[in-house]
């Protein structure tokens, strides 16, 4: 049986962990990120479908293609992070079942003969693995800046023109000045989004 994982892990995943939008000067390494996709690569999709793709943008060359499609808002943090990632999905996600999903010889199909259900199962499950993503940076000593505001289309266009890959969300990745915090927005409480039946 499995044993709940400790306070000090806890604490680091999602009770002291916050969203960042300013940045210490310290790298993030090319083994980090492989460590990163690494460890989230191992989280449950349906069908082991595995849609997410992500894309480091770790130059600054790389951030100026980005820069035109973001909100002004999201522009400064974003160029100021050591990475960002567009945490994206691919709608043929299907072409690799029979190497992810092997049992089951008829698993393609059933996504290749049915693009509304290929389409809302790789948003479902690149989302659900983008919340791996943001959990297993965190796990490496990560601080991230999950955000939409930003052009999904014309990021596509830029960045996956010609692929069956799609942009879900960006996440800014590095080490995030703690002193530059705002407090902590509220949650709502378990008996306000939760019921027992």
């Amino acid at each position: 049986m499995s044993q709940p994982i400790n306070q000090e892990a806890l604490d680091r995943l999602f009770i002291e962990a916050r969203t960042h939008s300013t940045w210490l000067d310290q790298p993030v390494t090319d083994e980090t990120l492989r460590d990163l996709y690494n460890l989230m690569k191992f989280g449950p999709t349906s069908m082991n479908c595995s849609p997410a793709r992500i894309l480091f943008l770790r130059t600054r060359e790389a951030k100026e293609r980005l820069r035109p499609f973001l909100m002004p808002a999201n522009v400064d943090k974003t160029m100021a992070a050591p990475v960002t990632a567009i945490v994206a999905y691919d709608t043929k996600f299907y072409e690799r079942l029979s190497e992810l999903f092997p049992h089951y010889p008829g698993a393609r199909e059933i996504f290749a003969n049915n693009p509304d259900l290929a389409q809302i199962s790789a948003t479902r499950n690149g989302t659900l693995q983008g919340g791996y993503f943001i959990i297993a940076a965190r796990a490496l000593g990560l601080d991230c800046g999950p955000m939409s505001g930003f052009d999904n289309a014309k990021v596509d266009t830029e960045f996956f023109a010609g692929e069956s890959v799609k942009s879900n969300f960006l996440c800014n990745l590095g080490h995030g000045d703690a002193s530059k915090l705002p407090p902590r927005n509220p949650r709502l409480p378990f008996d306000e989004a939760c019921k027992l039946l």
